[in-house]
């Protein structure tokens, strides 16, 4: 590159994170991108690309010349891109090439994420596209690339954020108040991997409490192979099936996956050929864990962990930063928010309307966190009349299904994940019971909420449908009181607010009520915890949410600032207050199946 090329530099945030400084533009994100589908050999392509990007118009232009530098995979509206704006329709472009050992093999490439709409090409030829901006994608582009030297990506993506009819969750072209600032184009990593042609593409992974099955989709071989160790142990259990067929790996002396306990079982798979010969092999985990609903001793419906009533209790988690917008600067940044919420003695994150990198989901399933996980919704006026939303357009409602079904599949092997969420609060809400039923049908060793906040705002008439009856009341906690099948949650509740002026994004703040100071916050805070305590008790309660975690641009209700530098209450007492409520709802005792049908 000559002195008279653009050159990336970081543009001005209102806020930095401790991590900001940080990002080092030649090694960005550079921890392995999908924990759990493993293979040592890879290429990370995060780092400055070539950058065009204007608004969309009918006759739009392909660039003669890039003008712009980028940091992939920060968008383009964060500070972190180089960028600092919205465009409609991007244009990325980067050089790379293959490495010698390479050759021989098939090679893949992998993105993350890109919002909402992308066309990828190498050596100028379209190798995939993609719709939606929160699931990953691949493409085999081995056909693609030139025998040796510079290969070429490129990459457009277009994003209209709620102009369009996709699922965007709380972006918005004009943020404020309880939505914020759009993510468009790539925010997740872009990797490249080489596999042999006969290959494992994928691995379903479920478990019970004494065995873990797993379903390989693999592309030739004539056997599939499994073996399971403890973390850094001897193997314990191996199973062989031809290709096609499940493999089940029965676990002696089974340690079960708890919040308090998160442990996982190192997993190996092997795709071999008829002489036994090992084609592939890919490494993964996962912890023996069960989640469903039963009667406690009172017969009220709760939530139970490997057969155990469990409180869930944990903050809102939003997933968004001053300086990177949806995606985290750093690994240990991702890993930090999931770390203090711990350290706040919780055992659950609600994951709000976003869907986090892989990496994300690895340190919930190795630091000890349930997750409940929503589907970003599609987009609602809050300037509306009382009342639910219109149904969504028909292609909007494609779109979401779509992008469900690529969610629940995408996710179906993390650990921590107990609970979907379709639906928040009727936004972008329609057909609520056949979508409940549908995620139920895609995933049925998890609980489905189909409308978390279903007395609230834009919500249809309750269906009765899904595991969970989910109250929003603010400051709260709510009183949910419906006598079904379904257990009662408090899926958000709290906001209290404290404004900290040198930590805070520009605009007006707001919150559900508004505190002092730290110790007002906290005096606060520990009497809607003792107020939540009570109704754990009295009403039965399997779970509650808190929001939220951090501060998120102009909402001031964090747990920490949105820079996350400050705790804005003291952490120990509200540790030992959700420490408390967690121990009063949670109890081995639980009805008989036989003692349920009774009424005993």
């Amino acid at each position: 590159m000559t002195s008279a090329e653009p050159q990336w530099r970081r543009t001005d945030s209102p806020l930095t994170t401790p991590w900001t400084d940080r990002v080092d533009p030649v090694a960005v994100l550079p921890e392995y991108p999908r924990p759990q589908l493993r293979r040592p050999d890879w290429l990370n392509l995060n780092g400055v690309w070539e950058y065009a990007g204007w608004p969309v118009s009918a006759a739009e232009p392909r660039p003669i010349g890039y003008g712009e530098r980028i940091l992939v995979p920060f968008a383009p509206e964060s500070a972190l891109s180089g960028i600092g704006r919205r465009d409609e329709v991007l244009w990325y472009r980067r050089l790379f090439e293959i490495p010698e050992s390479w050759r021989g093999r098939r090679v893949l490439l992998h993105f993350g994420a890109v919002d909402q709409k992308a066309e990828v090409r190498v050596n100028n030829q379209l190798v995939v596209t993609h719709e939606g901006g929160y699931t990953s994608f691949s493409a085999d582009i081995t056909d693609a690339l030139r025998v040796s030297g510079l290969q070429e990506i490129t990459v457009r993506a277009e994003d209209r954020t709620d102009i369009e009819p996709y699922p965007i969750g709380k972006q918005r072209n004009e943020p404020g108040g309880i939505c914020y600032t759009p993510t468009s184009g790539i925010w997740q990593t872009v990797w490249l991997e080489p596999v042999p042609a006969e290959r494992i593409s994928s691995l379903d992974v479920s478990s019970e409490l004494a065995a873990i099955t797993v379903f390989p989709q693999v592309t030739g071989g004539a056997e599939v192979e499994l073996t399971v160790s403890p973390p850094n142990g001897d193997e314990i259990a191996r199973v062989r099936s031809v290709v096609g067929g499940r493999l089940r790996a029965e676990i002696p002396d089974p340690r079960l996956w708890t919040p308090d306990d998160p442990f996982l079982y190192d997993i190996t798979v092997r795709l071999l050929d008829t002489h036994g010969d090992v084609l592939d092999e890919v490494t993964s985990y996962r912890g023996l864990r069960t989640v469903e609903i039963v009667p406690d001793v009172d017969g009220r419906p709760r939530i139970a962990l490997n057969g155990r009533v469990t409180f869930l209790h944990g903050p809102l988690d939003q997933g968004y930063w001053p300086d990177g917008g949806y995606t985290a600067p750093t690994d240990a940044a991702l890993r930090f928010d999931l770390e203090k919420t711990k350290e706040l003695g919780f055992n659950l994150v609600r994951k709000h309307v976003k869907v986090e990198p892989a990496r994300w989901y690895y340190w919930a399933d190795r630091l000890g966190l349930a997750v409940w996980q929503d589907m970003p919704s599609l987009v609602v006026s809050f300037g509306g009349p009382p009342g639910p939303a219109p149904d969504p357009l028909p292609e909007g409602r494609q779109r979401f299904e779509a992008e469900l079904r690529e969610l629940v599949a995408q996710l179906q092997n993390v650990t921590s994940i107990v609970a979907w969420v379709p639906f928040n609060e009727g936004w972008g809400e329609f057909d609520t019971a056949r979508i409940a039923a549908l995620v139920k049908e895609l995933d049925p060793t998890r609980l489905v909420i189909a409308n978390s906040g279903v007395n609230c705002c834009f919500s249809r008439p309750d269906t009765g449908s899904g595991d969970i009856y989910d109250d929003h009341t603010y400051v709260g906690p709510g009183e949910p009181r419906e006598g079904d099948h379904r257990a009662l949650v408090d899926g958000e509740y709290g906001g209290l607010g404290l404004i900290l002026d040198d930590h805070r994004w520009p605009g007006l703040p707001n919150a559900y009520e508004m505190t002092a100071d730290s110790a007002d916050l906290t005096r606060r805070y520990a009497e809607v915890s003792g107020r939540l305590d009570r109704l754990v008790s009295a009403r039965g309660l399997s779970a509650a949410v808190y929001t939220q975690t951090t501060d998120v641009e102009n909402e001031v209700n964090g747990l920490l600032t949105y820079d996350r530098r400050v705790q804005k209450l003291d952490f120990e007492d509200a540790a030992d207050r959700n420490r408390a409520v967690i121990a009063s709802g949670s109890h081995p005792e639980v009805k008989t199946a036989a003692e349920a049908a009774d009424g005993r």
